[in-house]
């Protein structure tokens, strides 16, 4: 057995070396710290993970060039620094929630320079940009620490992280799909790093998380971590309170921004119970009062909350990549109304879902019983990844409908909409999306005694 071992890590390691010796010298793995972790199977195959899949994403990466290889790099940095994790894991003690944002802490550091460079930068590579730096969330999952924790089980971690990077992957498919095979292979392999690779990888070593010194051990302790910062205000009560834990840290970090910016303390007049704005009576201001940055409108208090147990309200928001709805039920609807440059996902089935008002905003949904609506918005993107009875767009300019397989059955009712287009997986091409652009012009023709209606058909289409 131990031959065998041996053996299996000098192939990984001349693996490491020729690759190293390549293009992409950063993705080779640091040495072992020390011989235990050097003969553990569960190390040597994050080795071979990262040599083969994310082997592959550099490959590509590399051909394209830009900020692509650029970003494709921090990636790299973030599986290499979660390597170091996951041998530390098994020579620490389970940290406390304090202590454990200190042990992820180069990881955090990592994803925030990502999205940094996803959202500073005004590029033609700008999906896969936010595609990489998503995708990085996924490796939260090692900051696991059991049920209670505010994070989901370590696969389901990896598969929701995706499920947001899958939202600009798609269009990085959809955009380059006729015109640079590159950027399609870029896009099919980041999404096969995550999915299956590093799920199957989770699932064969680490399905309920990470292994932590048992308490007692003679071993190191996570490091403690400072006083974590004031909650973010929020503009309107929810009547349901986010989850503690590194989930938070990670939802707070994919939005891109700095993590104090737009932090204020919440006081008590900002509290529900103590605000004087409820009275349904408009107040003029004298002046308005400029604060720190924030992802509200000016037309109105940004709000995500549950009303009379009933509605999901998202009002206002502008800039917000991270809304996200998590505990939903099928009795249960959504309505989001003059929100602008935002995604907004939600991570269960509910009874309907309507878009008011929208311009630039993207939706990722699992699925609804009744319909889906897009009432007088601009540049909506939509993805469904369960089933869809009724998908109904009125009054909308530019809407792309990214349809799963299992939403195929849904019928789609538009008026007075143009540049509609619908994607579907592509029967002939494994990843790939198929387009179909919804017919905005019709002929009217009186034949036989009433109007026949079809839609207007061009040369070369």
């Amino acid at each position: 057995m131990e031959g065998a071992l041996i053996g299996r890590l000098e192939a990984a390691v001349s693996r490491l070396e020729a690759l190293s010796a390549g293009a992409h010298p950063s993705i080779a793995p640091r040495g072992l710290s020390d011989d235990a972790s050097a003969q553990d199977p569960a190390i040597l195959a994050f080795d071979d993970l990262v040599t083969s899949a994310l082997g592959r994403v550099s490959t590509v990466a590399g051909k394209i060039g830009a900020e692509v290889a650029e970003v494709t790099r921090l990636v790299e940095k973030a599986f290499l620094v979660g390597k170091d994790l996951l041998i530390r894991t098994k020579q620490t003690q389970k940290p406390t929630m304090e202590s454990l944002a200190a042990f992820m802490g180069p990881l955090n550091e990592t994803i925030l320079e990502a999205n940094a460079l996803a959202e500073g930068t005004r590029s033609s590579h700008a999906n896969h940009l936010k595609a990489a730096a998503g995708s990085m969330a996924a490796l939260a999952w090692i900051g696991y620490t059991g049920k209670g924790c505010g994070m989901p089980l370590p696969m389901a971690q990896v598969e929701e992280s995706w499920q947001m990077a899958e939202f600009y992957s798609n269009k990085v498919l959809v955009e380059y799909k006729n015109k640079d095979p590159d950027h399609v292979e870029w896009a099919k392999a980041l999404k096969e790093l995550y999915v299956p690779n590093l799920r199957d990888y989770i699932k064969r070593f680490y399905p309920l998380g990470p292994v932590w010194q048992p308490p007692g051990s003679a071993t190191n302790k996570a490091p403690s971590a400072p006083s974590p910062p004031a909650s973010l205000a929020i503009s309107s009560a929810s009547s349901s309170q986010p989850k503690p834990g590194m989930s938070a840290v990670f939802a707070e970090i994919s939005s891109g921004k700095p993590v104090t910016q737009g932090l204020r303390k919440v006081t008590n007049d900002m509290k529900s119970k103590n605000r004087t704005d409820r009275t349904g009576v408009v107040t003029v201001e004298g002046k308005e009062t400029r604060n720190a940055p924030s992802f509200g409108s000016t037309k109105g208090p940004a709000k995500l909350e549950l009303q009379m147990d009933r509605k999901w309200v998202v009002e206002h928001h502008i800039g917000n990549k991270s809304l996200i709805i998590e505990e939903c039920d099928t009795k249960q609807s959504v309505y989001a109304y003059g929100c602008k440059d935002c995604v907004l996902q939600i991570k269960g089935k509910v009874n309907n879902i309507t878009i008011d008002k929208c311009t630039k905003v993207g939706i990722l949904f699992k699925g609804v019983v009744a319909a889906f609506e897009v009432v007088n918005c601009n540049s909506v993107e939509v993805q469904c990844e369960g089933s869809v009875p009724t998908i109904s767009i009125d009054n909308t300019s530019g809407c792309q409908l990214y349809l799963s397989k299992e939403s195929l059955d849904t019928s789609i009712t538009t008026a007075k909409s143009s540049e509609i287009n619908a994607l579907i997986p592509d029967a002939n091409s494994d990843g790939d999306w198929a387009e179909h652009s919804l017919p905005q012009q019709y002929i009217h023709a009186f034949k036989d005694g009433q109007f026949t209606t079809s839609p207007v058909s061009h040369s070369g289409a």
